[in-house]
């Protein structure tokens, strides 16, 4: 039980089901219910295998490729900057055709990136998972708690998510498109924050 309150505290925390559902909303505006429950459903889905094989493995993986946390973050910020900037300016809709726009429109599909990683499944998830499961020692009753735990948040993040639709149908397209972009800027921002700390990790570690 300690380990299970523990981990899912833990994970509460990190994943942030409420934030990524507020993210989750501006970034969907403009899908239908079904493709909004379809890519809340899948993202969690992925997450929590990731998560899960991440926890078992992940210590070992990164060790084998010579990657830190701290590259972790600052790749992760990077890549959520450029989502930032297309929710910003419509999907890209600055510098790109009518018909790329057109098929941005048709393809747009949020399931594994950013949703799943790194939204729910980022740097901080898999750092934690691996925290976790060095905790537990190879106590198999501990491990199990560590992956009802996860499982737990996941599924309280895949409701966060499924709830975000009746807000999103509230607010309406004009009131979506405006929260939309703030989020965007505040997105911005968390990729911004998400670099600066690699790199100050980076050099604390050098």
């Amino acid at each position: 039980m300690e380990a299970f309150a523990y981990g899912l505290v833990a994970l509460l925390v990190i994943i942030d089901p409420a934030g990524t559902a507020v993210l989750f909303m501006g970034m969907t505006a403009q899908d239908s219910d079904a493709e909004r429950s379809r890519q809340a459903r899948r993202a969690c889905l992925i997450a929590f295998i990731v998560l899960a094989l991440f926890g078992i493995v992940g210590e070992e993986l990164l060790r084998a490729l010579g990657i830190g946390l701290a590259a972790m973050k600052t790749a992760g910020g990077i890549l959520l900057f450029l989502t930032a900037a297309d929710m910003v300016t419509a999907k890209g809709v600055l510098r790109a055709t009518p018909d790329e726009r057109a098929a941005a429109v048709r393809e747009h599909d949020i399931t594994v990136f950013p949703l799943a990683i790194p939204f729910i499944a980022g740097p901080g998830a898999m750092t934690t998972m691996v925290l976790l499961h060095s905790q537990a020692a190879g106590r198999a009753t501990s491990l199990l708690a560590i992956e009802l735990a996860l499982a737990v948040a996941i599924g309280l993040t895949l409701i966060a998510l499924l709830l975000a639709r009746p807000v999103t149908r509230l607010l309406g397209h004009t009131g979506s498109s405006v929260i939309g972009r703030v989020l965007g800027v505040l997105l911005a921002a968390l990729a911004a924050q998400l670099v600066l700390d690699g790199v100050r990790e980076s050099l604390r570690l050098g």
